[in-house]
């Protein structure tokens, strides 16, 4: 008889663990498990719907240029236009290079590459090839095979110090003794616009480098420069500066020391970049030159994106954005309005 109880109360409880066990299947298929499930497919599905890229730029509080250009990139590559989108961000070319390596293990779908230096990229483009992810540069070029990389926006740098240079010439000083102040030291912006300058320089008599320093595109340091060269009684009559914001500190040095500039004043400003501040400085008459550079590439890289997505390769490797240069002389608002960043 005991052991007849005890029989009947072990089926009991297995009778009862059987419904638990049901209960429990059919809440978790029928609400959480199922909710879970095609939460996570869903997921999964949106992911998989977007380009990943990995965009190396250069830091945008580097100048007013970066900044714009950095705009422009996250305006373009978001969600909304189907990108998940990765920045890094360096002033230093062997950080960069390590971005971009890492970006290449994340297996990215596109590398998008503005380089601080020109070199050192080769290693790690070939990584990017092997992997079967294309990369496009964008701002600067690099020294790298063009078999690397499948497509290039970038301005002409080496034309952009011509221009400006020409434009100086064409002022007709009987000797111009100039302090050039340089940008970040390998970058594509600083050899082409420091190229251009060199050049005249060794051609001409007339024309001397009474300085010649990397202030890396920050206005405090240009202004320390030409401050030193002030101090030390060197004569200058033009302050060719990289970029519009070691522009902006030259000048600040000069009215410091009291030395006019500009239209009519006794040193010749040049800039670069076309900040909108810098090109109402032209038609204000403090500055005399600004020479464009332009920071929207990101729709030209976006077209060429969804092109390769569909199979199209693009129709141009490398695409020269057009640019020009701006005389206090002949600056207009509407140029200004259309054409400051």
């Amino acid at each position: 008889m005991k052991k007849l109880l005890t029989l009947i109360l072990a089926l009991a409880m297995v009778l009862a663990l059987v419904a638990c066990g049901n209960t429990a299947n059919n809440g978790g298929t029928g609400n959480n498990g199922g909710s879970a499930n095609n939460g996570g497919s869903a997921d999964e599905g949106g992911e998989a719907d977007l380009i990943t890229v990995g965009i190396i730029n250069n830091d945008p509080n580097e100048s007013g240029y970066r900044t714009a250009n950095d705009k422009d990139m996250k305006e373009t590559f978001t969600e909304e236009n189907g990108y998940k989108a990765t920045f890094a961000y360096s002033l230093k070319n062997d950080e960069q290079i390590a971005a971009a390596q890492k970006f290449v293990q994340d297996e990215v779908d596109y590398l998008l590459i503005s380089a601080a230096g020109t070199a050192g990229w080769d290693s790690v483009l070939q990584d990017a090839q092997d992997a079967g992810i294309q990369v496009i540069l964008f701002d600067r070029t690099i020294d790298a095979d063009p078999s690397l990389y499948v497509a290039s926006i970038v301005s002409d740098m080496a034309q952009e110090g011509k221009t400006a240079v020409d434009w100086l010439a064409s002022q007709g000083l009987e000797e111009y003794n100039i302090i050039h102040i340089q940008g970040v030291m390998g970058s594509a912006a600083q050899i082409g616009r420091t190229g251009a300058l060199d050049d005249m320089v060794a051609a001409n008599e007339n024309w001397n480098l009474v300085d010649q320093q990397t202030a890396e595109w920050n206005a405090e340091t240009a202004q320390q420069i030409v401050q030193a060269a002030i101090d030390s009684g060197k004569e200058f009559n033009v302050i060719y500066a990289e970029n519009d914001d070691m522009a902006k500190g030259a000048v600040a040095a000069l009215d410091k020391a009291n030395i006019s500039h500009g239209v009519n004043g006794d040193v010749i400003i040049m800039g670069f970049d076309c900040n909108k501040w810098a090109l109402e400085e032209l038609l204000a008459g403090n500055w005399n030159y600004d020479g464009q550079c332009n920071p929207f590439q990101a729709s030209y890289i976006d077209e060429i994106i969804k092109g390769l997505e569909n199979g199209q390769a693009p129709a141009e490797q490398v695409v020269i954005l057009e640019e020009k240069g701006f005389d206090a002389a002949t600056i207009t608002q509407e140029d200004v309005d259309t054409y400051g960043i």
